[in-house]
């Protein structure tokens, strides 16, 4: 498998990271689409949230954890930011190992699409 996210995960490939531990990584976008535009990603390989399993809903709820403390660092929280996870390709998804977009530091609209 030729993950992309696989290899920032392990060092293979570099990124701008902005946190790491055990089970996950986060690092700025490549196209940002505001401001603040970060990539929360599990270190496992999980190709989108179908593939979730009962077993990975600590992970899930860690990955959110991780897109608040980085929320606060930017000093975006109180002012509000959005987290959109895309599901196969109709949805947007280009890279198919499961991530959050953190998205903020501008006003955001309704409807996203």
């Amino acid at each position: 498998m030729d993950c992309i996210f696989c290899r920032i995960a392990s060092g293979r490939a570099e990124a701008k990271v902005l946190y790491e531990d055990e089970l996950a990584v986060a690092f700025e976008d490549i196209r940002p689409q505001a401001p603040v535009h970060v990539l929360v990603i599990p270190k496992k390989h999980i190709p989108n949230n179908l593939a979730l399993t009962e077993e990975d809903a600590p992970l899930v709820g860690h990955l959110f954890l991780v897109a608040n403390r980085i929320a606060k660092e930017k000093g975006i929280a109180e002012r509000g930011f959005r987290l959109v996870t895309n599901c196969n390709s109709e949805a947007g998804q280009t890279v198919f190992h499961l991530h959050l977009h953190l998205l903020g530091g501008r006003l955001m609209h309704w409807p996203p699409g």
